[in-house]
């Protein structure tokens, strides 16, 4: 695919990121993307995925700014749209996706890893959210998703103020969640990855819908939306499967179903 790399190891589809020399996205990528991960999703022997960059300097730089150059509103309205229906795609995957941040993720670049469900970075990489540094925004979520890691005021400081911020400190932020090594984020989120075979994806799809219902569903709604779901995995395999074999101890044999 244009620009992107996958394979496929067990139950875990790696993506990379693949157009040097900063990974950048362009309309045909994203649209790549977009693709892939709905096949992704229509796999049932796909639990989860991980997201990366190409090389040891870039996760990806976001777009390519050569696009806007010419100030034309038309590309400008085809790549917001490219860009947002790509990334609401990755977001809504039904399994874990997992970014291994292994260089600057900037711009759209971040935007890709603040999609993911959970985001793993090496120690040297930088992050930020700089398109109004150029006259733009960040029309890919950043300005949702951002704020929901990190609160308003750290939003308002990377996004208004264009501040960029380093591996310990988006941990500190809640912006990742684990802080590795230069060169082992892919091999950690690999490893993070493998972990969710041990769960049913039945419920796993589930439990994602619910945690992320609570940015946009009322409090109350959720929790009876969670008392409905519970009785619903009650009519998968992987229901009866988990708790026979949690009584027999033995490994789960999980059937997606």
């Amino acid at each position: 695919m244009d620009g992107i790399n996958f394979k496929i190891d067990g139950h875990v589809a790696t993506i990379t990121m693949a157009n040097p020399p900063a990974n950048t996205w362009t309309e045909q990528s994203l649209k790549s993307l977009t693709q892939l991960v709905l096949e992704l999703d229509n796999d049932p022997d796909v639990y989860a995925l991980v997201l990366t960059g190409e090389g040891d300097k870039f996760f990806s730089a976001g777009a390519d700014l050569t696009l806007f150059a010419e100030g034309d509103k038309g590309v400008a309205a085809t790549m917001a749209i490219t860009f947002g229906e790509a990334f609401e795609t990755l977001s809504r995957f039904r399994g874990v996706s997992i970014a291994a941040i292994n260089g600057y993720a900037m711009g759209g670049g971040l935007e890709v890893a603040l999609a993911c469900d959970i985001r793993i970075v090496e120690q040297q990489a930088q992050m930020a959210l700089p398109e109004a540094t150029v006259g733009l925004l960040p029309c890919a979520g950043g300005t949702q998703n951002l704020t929901a890691l990190v609160g308003e005021g750290w939003a308002k400081r990377m996004i208004l103020c264009g501040e960029r911020i380093k591996a310990d400190k988006a941990l500190t932020l809640g912006l990742v969640e684990e802080v590795v090594e230069q060169g082992q984020a892919l091999t950690a989120a690999q490893a993070l990855a493998d972990k969710v075979a041990n769960q049913s994806p039945s419920s796993v799809t589930v439990c994602k819908q619910l945690i992320q219902a609570g940015r946009h569903m009322p409090r109350n709604q959720a929790l009876s939306l969670e008392r409905e779901l519970f009785v619903g995995l009650f009519d998968t395999e992987d229901q009866q499967e988990g708790v026979s074999a949690f009584l027999e101890k033995r490994k789960a044999k999980w059937k997606n179903c």
